[in-house]
């Protein structure tokens, strides 16, 4: 496991995510979510979109993702703060890159974006913190 020496100011980590066409299923069954504009394509076509589109919490949670491959441990990851700037479409191909921008104590600050294969973020403003102990 990561100590704290492991994490360095202007550390970066990336992670890539494809919303598969079951995703958004997968996702309103473990969480309930079942408005139908994620799980029926002639419901998301009346809303505007060109198909179903993933949940914004499954978004979310792939962020979430990214920083704790990064930190090592998903006790570490404290807060999570996101701003939704753009819904995510089945086929999507999600990139969440992410840095640390500071470290102080046992804190540690992070920043990430989260862009969709077109290069749109798809989330905006988004930062973490996290605690990982001196030793």
């Amino acid at each position: 496991m990561k100590r704290r020496a492991d994490f360095a100011v202007g550390d970066v980590f990336r992670a890539e995510r494809e919303v598969d066409p079951f995703r958004s299923v997968y996702y309103a069954s473990a969480s309930g979510d079942f408005n139908p504009i994620h799980i029926d394509p002639s419901v998301a076509a009346a809303a505007g979109f060109r198909g179903v589109i993933l949940q914004g919490m499954c978004t979310y949670a792939w962020a979430a993702e990214a920083c704790v491959a990064y930190l090592g441990d998903p006790a570490r990851l404290r807060r999570l703060k996101v701003r939704f700037s753009r819904p995510v479409q089945v086929g999507d191909v999600l990139t969440f890159e992410g840095r640390c921008t500071a470290i102080e104590g046992s804190t540690l600050r992070l920043e990430l974006t989260a862009r969709n294969q077109a290069g749109e973020e798809v989330l905006k403003g988004v930062t973490a913190e996290a605690v990982v102990p001196e030793t």
